[in-house]
């Protein structure tokens, strides 16, 4: 899919698979901070839900800030919601759903996200400039 970059340039942009951990490494019932992107920062958090994994943009919808307020602490103290500890804002862990908070009726942004031969993946956009 081709879109306009920053620089006002055509920019192709590409899904591209990339293995973030093994499973058994990832807490049950817990959340874990990844840097797909090389930003420098943990852009991405995946949880861990029984058998199922989930992936969400390491970003509050209503005004963008960062949700844990220190390494990998992105989850309420019982693990039953996903917390922006910034504004308070409670997450369903399994939608992405704000079910309490500033931005009820927002969700956190999705990133595809499956378990293949015992490793997490998820797929990871980049802007190509052709």
């Amino acid at each position: 899919m081709d879109a306009v970059g920053e620089s006002g340039r055509r920019v192709a942009r590409e899904d591209t698979p990339q293995r973030l951990c093994l499973l058994e490494e990832l807490p049950f019932g817990g959340a874990r901070g990844f840097d797909p992107w090389q930003t420098g920062e943990d852009s991405l958090v995946v949880l861990r839900r029984g058998a199922a994994v989930r992936a969400y943009h390491n970003r509050c919808p209503h005004q963008w800030s960062r949700l844990e307020y220190r390494k990998d602490r992105f989850l309420s103290a019982d693990g039953q919601h996903v917390i922006c500890y910034a504004h308070g804002a409670h997450f369903d862990p399994d939608t992405g759903g704000c079910i309490h908070g500033a931005c009820l009726g927002q969700s956190l942004r999705t990133v595809p996200c499956w378990t293949e031969h015992g490793w997490v993946w998820v797929h990871v956009r980049r802007e190509v400039i052709p």
